[in-house]
């Protein structure tokens, strides 16, 4: 009989490629404007911003350099200029630079205008640089011993498509003292070439009818007879989306702009850039400075920014503020994580996630039958995979929670692309169980005989299998330990998780190296291909739940697309064990229908739809979760439970159709008035991820019983009848 184990090899290279695709899409999803203590790029996604130098001679004492903000734009996302135009806030920059070096203002590049519907913003796309000389002090002196100096930038931009995003990152850079650094010296060069030039002209502006009356005479040869584009520095003067009428008479240039319904200002001078679009198609500008006549219409009030923007951009800072550096945990508490770390891994066998994997691994131990050393030598390969696969998952979230990525526990299966590969991922394990096909048939020979001669290899992929399942259940014990370890220093919270994969691995341990738990294993026999066969069936069980929950991040043509995919590549499978020519015209025809199919229907698979918040029906017994209606309902004096949920958590969705569908349990929660929340973390979330972090967790589930007056209570993750009701007796009747 074939080796159970040779499939793990064969798929563990499609799962490495799975999970570093949904990883890296997540961790582009998540970034939310945010980088390390020590970055120089900040990457959302909308924009990549990086913090950029030309220093031709280093930094030396009365000299100057170029530094600048360059921003590159996702397509149709833009950011604003000194003057927004109609809407839209100009992108701010805060330096904080050693002793001796001062920066100056931002050199605008020439902006264009956008036009937003009957409304027009004065902005960039595509990428632009934001430069800004940098004076060095003569008395310059920089700290004994040192070979760089360290620039620090706090920038804000708003970024807008038809919907705008209050963005903004923490920037640092080491710039090297003596040698050059001049990699950007281009884009400065352009950035330069696109500054408007101080243009000598006499330029005047009068106020009459409603309208601004411009004149230039002496403006450059190069501008004479075209038509000029008008930017105003001052915001909130003029009407941005309208074109202005204008004229040449010899070198006068005159031009008239209607005045801004909700006008703010009346300046007696007007900075205005005056842009053209030369024979060669490359647009130049000039900055004048016109002097004001007339007499100024009265001003409307200023418009303020909408309270949601002023929000949002508080929030943002208030989230760079609030990411300390992680502090070390006294030793009691980090040994009592560890513990509960081990218990928790330990009770992570237990969870239903995992038990198609474990039906695999108990296969893999009976094939060993009686022979000893194998079991020992499987068992141990098998504790290192899942003890490797522990450690590189949390340093990946660890990574990306530096990075400012807002994320969780089982974050990977937020991802579609994720849920789907792992769908096709298990599905081939069902076939393969199933007898359709053998692995060697997709393998070189070579490869094929690779297993068989390094079973060792084949143990530690399969733990790295079990992890990658198992990754989204939460177990008793696991929740309060892993929300420690991600607010810990790295040295200490490493240790936790690759205690979470000890606990999950000491079964398999126990059962290879003490000889009683040996010698129950049944012997090797015919059975086994029965039992094989039957394993095919968990296998498909769980391919059923990942496209259920595909189907809440895709909707239903997403999970339907993955089904018609499934179907195609399950026969692709089928006729690889076909013969002859048979194989050859089948094979061809299924191999052309699976690309087909996947170039029609695989992006809908992957696309996650846009989060439609559910309105809270008050008949409804399960509300939508929000912070603020959770404090709405205790100011009312009422007792909320909030359940913590996801559709991929086999154990949350246990929990929902047991205990919080008892009936036993629903009434009590009425005889005591609470309301119950349901917080939905199916697609990242960060409201729902802060909220976890606040209660000390790290994914789902997290069930809580909020009181008016008291701490809020944490339940267990596998939620009991009793637990729940013991916990609604301690409220007061009502």
């Amino acid at each position: 009989m074939p080796s159970t184990a040779v499939f793990v090899r064969r798929l563990f290279l499609l799962a490495a490629l799975l999970l570093g695709a949904g990883t890296g899409a997540s961790a582009q999803w998540f970034s939310g404007g945010r980088a390390s203590a020590a970055s120089a790029t900040v990457t959302t996604p909308h924009v990549r911003a990086e913090l950029v130098v030309d220093a031709p001679d280093g930094v030396q004492a009365g000299g100057r350099f170029m530094a600048g903000l360059q921003i590159t734009h996702q397509p149709q996302w833009h950011t604003y200029w000194l003057n927004p135009g109609d809407s839209g806030l100009a992108t701010q920059m805060d330096w904080s630079l050693p002793a001796g070096l001062a920066a100056g203002a931002i050199r605008w590049p020439l902006p264009h205008r956008i036009p937003i519907g009957p409304l027009a913003n004065y902005g960039y796309d595509n990428t632009v640089l934001l430069p800004v000389e940098m004076q060095v002090a003569p008395d310059f002196h920089p700290a004994p011993g040192a070979t760089t100096v360290r620039l620090a930038l706090q920038a804000q931009w708003l970024v807008c498509k038809t919907e705008c995003v209050p963005e903004q990152g923490a920037f640092t850079l080491d710039l090297p003292l003596s040698s050059a650094t001049s990699a950007n010296a281009s884009d400065f060069a352009a950035a330069a070439a696109s500054h408007p030039q101080a243009a000598s002209a006499q330029a005047a502006v009068t106020v009459q009818d409603g309208r601004l009356a411009f004149t230039a005479t002496g403006l450059p040869q190069a501008l004479h007879g075209r038509p000029l584009e008008i930017f105003p520095e001052t915001p909130g003067i003029t009407e941005p989306a309208a074109d202005p009428r204008q004229s040449w008479e010899g070198d006068r240039w005159t031009a008239t702009l209607p005045l801004a319904v909700h006008r703010t200002d009346g300046p007696s001078v007007m900075p205005l850039v005056l842009v053209a679009t030369g024979a060669d198609g490359v647009r130049r500008g000039w900055r004048v400075e016109a002097p004001v006549t007339g007499t100024w219409p009265p001003t409307a009030a200023a418009p303020a920014v909408s309270e949601a923007l002023q929000s949002a951009l508080a929030d943002n800072r208030d989230a760079l503020a609030e990411a300390p550096a992680p502090q070390s945990a006294p030793t009691a508490t980090w040994l009592a994580a560890l513990a509960a770390a081990l218990l928790g891994g330990l009770l992570l066998n237990l969870m239903p996630c995992v038990f198609p994997v474990l039906a695999v691994k108990l296969l893999g131990f009976a094939r060993h039958g009686q022979d000893l050393r194998q079991q020992r030598i499987a068992g141990l390969a098998y504790g290192a995979g899942v003890v490797l696969s522990f450690l590189a998952l949390g340093s990946l979230v660890l990574a990306l929670r530096l990075a400012g990525a807002q994320l969780g526990w089982g974050f990977q299966l937020q991802s579609p692309a994720v849920v789907a590969g792992m769908a096709a991922l298990f599905t081939l394990l069902g076939l393969n169980l199933a007898g359709v096909f053998e692995f060697g048939m997709l393998a070189p020979r070579g490869l094929a005989g690779m297993a068989l001669r390094h079973p060792a290899a084949d143990a530690f992929l399969s733990g790295v299998l079990a992890v990658a399942i198992a990754s989204p259940c939460t177990a008793p014990f696991m929740g309060a330990s892993l929300g420690l370890a991600l607010g810990l220093p790295t040295a200490q919270a490493l240790p936790v998780f690759a205690m979470l994969g000890v606990g999950m691995a000491l079964p398999y341990l126990a059962a290879a190296w003490v000889p009683a738990v040996a010698r129950a294993l049944p012997r090797p026999g015919a059975w086994m291909d029965v039992f094989r066969r039957l394993m095919a069936f968990p296998m498909f069980a769980t391919v059923a739940w990942l496209v259920w929950v595909l189907g809440q991040q895709s909707g239903i043509d997403g999970a339907g697309a993955l089904l018609l995919l499934l179907v195609a590549g399950s026969a692709w499978v089928w006729a690889l064990g076909l013969r002859g020519r048979t194989r050859l015209w089948v094979g061809g025809a299924l191999t052309l229908l699976l690309l087909l199919a996947g170039f029609s229907f695989g992006p809908r698979a992957v696309t996650t739809l846009p989060s439609v918040q559910a309105s809270a029906d008050p008949a409804a017994r399960w509300q939508p979760w929000s912070e603020a209606r959770t404090r709405e309902l205790l100011a009312e004096g009422r007792p909320v439970f909030v359940d913590f949920t996801a559709s991929w958590c086999v154990t949350c969705q246990v929990n929902e159709r047991t205990t919080l569908a008892d009936a036993g349990v629903l009434a009590a929660f009425d005889a005591r008035r609470v309301a119950m929340l349901r917080a939905d973390w199916t697609r990242q979330d960060p409201a729902i991820t802060q909220a976890l972090r606040s209660l000390g967790r790290s994914g789902v589930p997290v069930y809580v019983l909020h009181s008016p007056g008291r701490p809020p209570k944490v339940l267990t993750e596998l939620l009991g009848r009793e637990e729940v009701k013991a916990a609604l007796q301690d409220l007061p009747a009502r």
